[in-house]
């Protein structure tokens, strides 16, 4: 899953004037057209054109009205991403791990270049650019995708997706000893503490693992350690890098299908068990919505609502991760899950400040012009 990435950055405060490349759920902040003014769209009569072209509006002042067309896009994103976790247990029923991320990440290089194409978006040409976006596409794509289809063979889709949501810890943990620029407040340790003491209520550790479990959690979280390694590795070399964020994802998923086709062709093509409408239908919205189309969805909040908006996409995530599981999957929820992730999220809202600015918000204003 690619994920958003204030969030990843771990601080929403020191993320916002950096653009980070988008993850693989999870993305960054996009850049503005040459000059900081809007790019001019095309129209081309197709309905691929439409959903591309939200890619081009990049309002630099929004009224009242227009701060609230983010909204549907916020929402729809949190679903393709938090779906995806139901996907990969339905994709699982007939293929293998390595199989399902290779389907995957060829749909949605599919959509992606589709878009491309419409929005005549080049391919980055530099090959020092490539060679960033071929570890990134290891880091972001590759190794947690396959990590997380090889957990959720014996993890339940909804505990996956909890436990997806502490990825911005991981980039927190992984940005304070990284990056020298980032110092390790109070508020950051303690959003820590607080995240991995989530994680051990929401796995309830206290209970052991049953039926193998352990390993693919073990997996699970190994993927989550991925993305926290990836996201602070994008920020540091791909900020400044001129070109857009469209160019990138796709240069960065295209770069991941090709490192997976060695391994699918090693591992095996044929599928495991009968491939079913149904398994179809769940791999084809793995690849063109979660991978894909969510690129775009999230480039639109980006440039709309900002980044610390897009952000909050970590908390509805985990959300519709346990609806999905639980509604289409019958999956069974334990009350430490749920409980768990408020803990998480908690953490994760905590290490990033959000906590301490929505007290100072609510805060009378005769309080704060005292302080």
């Amino acid at each position: 899953m690619f994920l958003t990435n204030d969030s990843e950055c771990a601080s929403a405060r020191s993320c916002n004037s950096r653009p980070t490349l988008p993850v693989g759920g999870q993305p960054g902040p996009a850049r503005l057209g040459r000059a900081g003014r809007p790019r001019q769209f095309r129209r081309l009569g197709s309905p691929m054109s439409a959903l591309a072209g939200l890619l081009d509006r990049w309002p630099q002042r929004l009224h009242a009205q227009q701060a609230r067309a983010w909204l549907p896009s916020f929402l729809v994103l949190g679903v393709f991403w938090g779906s995806s976790f139901a996907f990969i247990r339905v994709g699982l029923e007939a293929l293998s791990p390595v199989q399902v991320v290779f389907w995957r990440l060829l749909l949605g290089l599919t959509a992606l270049l589709m878009i491309s194409g419409l929005r005549r978006t080049a391919l980055p040409q530099s090959a020092r650019t490539w060679g960033h976006l071929a570890v990134l596409a290891v880091l972001l794509n590759a190794a947690p995708f396959t990590l997380f289809a090889i957990g959720q063979q014996t993890v339940p889709s909804l505990l996956a997706g909890i436990i997806n949501a502490a990825t911005p810890l991981a980039t927190l943990l992984v940005v304070l000893v990284m990056l020298p620029e980032e110092k390790p407040t109070r508020e950051r340790v303690a959003g820590l503490l607080v995240g991995f003491a989530g994680i051990l209520v929401v796995l309830g550790a206290w209970r052991g693992f049953p039926g193998g479990q352990l390993s693919g959690v073990v997996a699970c979280l190994l993927a989550v350690g991925c993305y926290g390694v990836a996201l602070p590795y994008a920020r540091r070399y791909l900020t400044e890098l001129p070109e857009g964020p469209l160019a990138l994802a796709t240069g960065q998923v295209a770069c991941a299908t090709a490192l997976m086709l060695p391994v699918l062709l090693v591992t095996g093509v044929r599928p495991e068990g009968a491939v079913t409408a149904r398994i179809v239908v769940a791999v084809v919205m793995l690849g063109v919505l979660s991978t894909g189309l969510a690129y775009v969805l999230n480039f639109h909040v980006i440039a709309t609502a900002g980044a610390t908006t897009a952000s909050s996409v970590t908390y509805l995530t985990p959300l519709v991760a346990a609806v999905v599981g639980v509604g289409l999957l019958g999956e069974r929820l334990t009350w430490n899950q749920p409980a768990g992730a408020l803990v998480v999220l908690a953490g994760v809202a905590l290490a990033q400040g959000r906590l301490g600015a929505l007290q100072r918000r609510s805060m009378p204003a005769s309080n704060r012009v005292s302080e």
